[in-house]
Parts: structure tokens; sequence; C-alpha cells
């Protein structure tokens, strides 16, 4: 795998002047052994407070989806021939293939590669991503709590939440 992605964190000083509060790699790194999740950042509401200082955001289990009303950035690593189980989150999540390949699986059977640059919306679907490379693929991921609609619940019946806390 990679190495551990650098998180840059800008605040403010006394003065409200722009700064660098941190530059350091991410805080919180997971690594499972055939995939690896790197915490960047977490809120817990949205609009997210913003003050001049505040606890470290990803100090807290890993898990799937994003808490309630927020919002999540990671980056995951996928060794290869790792594939993730097929699964179904209740949040809108943007994924963009930072390096390497990975193929996107869904539940009517369909197969997409997605390549360097490439960027899939997930919208609450039920999917599982597979490596068929040679090389890991590093993806960034933002995850947003979302709900599903009654009308789209009832034509997609029962979902499985890959909800989990990974540490």
């Amino acid at each position: 795998m990679s190495g551990v992605p650098r998180r840059i964190v800008t605040g403010h000083d006394a003065s409200g002047k722009s700064i660098v509060v941190s530059d350091t790699p991410v805080p919180k790194t997971l690594d499972i052994g055939t995939a690896a999740f790197h915490e960047v950042w977490i809120t817990d509401a949205t609009p997210a407070p913003i003050d001049a200082t505040e606890p470290e955001p990803t100090d807290r289990p890993v898990r799937v989806p994003p808490p309630a009303n927020g919002v999540m950035v990671r980056f995951t690593e996928m060794a290869p021939g790792a594939e993730s189980p097929m699964h179904r989150t209740e949040t809108v999540d943007v994924g963009v293939v930072v390096e390497g390949e990975t193929w996107l699986l869904l539940d009517d059977g369909s197969e997409t590669r997605v390549g360097p640059g490439d960027a899939v919306v997930q919208r609450g679907t039920m999917h599982a991503w597979v490596n068929r490379s040679d090389q890991p693929v590093r993806m960034l991921f933002v995850l947003i709590d979302g709900t599903i609609s009654d009308e789209l619940r009832s034509a997609t019946g029962p979902l499985e939440f890959f909800d989990q806390a990974l540490d």
C-alpha cells in the first residue's frame, strides 16, 4: 500500500488571520490487511461549525457511514485482488480514483472499470469494489449522510447497511 497521506489543516490565529494549524500525516489510519482507511476529516453536522480551534475530529472508531447529518472524508486503499463486501449505506458518496484502478460492481450484475481521475457518485445503491489489477488502488471518498425516500425504500426493500466499527 502507499504511504499515509498528508493532511494540512487551516484555522485562525487570535487576530482572525488564516494560519496552518497542522501539517502532518492523517492522524487516524486503520489497516485491515487487504484494505486501509485513512481518515482525513469528519463533521457531525451540516452546516459544519467552524471555531478557532476544535478537538481532533477523527479521534473515534473508523465506521463506514458518516455520523448522522455529517460528512466524512477518507482515503481508501485496496490491495491487488481485494474485494469489498456488497453493501449499501444511506449516503451520497463521491469516490475519486487517485492511483490505480478498480471495478464497481452493482447488484444488477453490471461491472464498471474506474481509473485515475474517474469519479463515482454512489446514491444509496447496493455495490461492491474489486481490485482486479496487480497494483494497489487509492481512492478519495467524501461520504455525506442522506435519507432514502420512502418511495425508493419500498422498491429496494430493507436496507442492508455496512455499519460497523472497524477498529
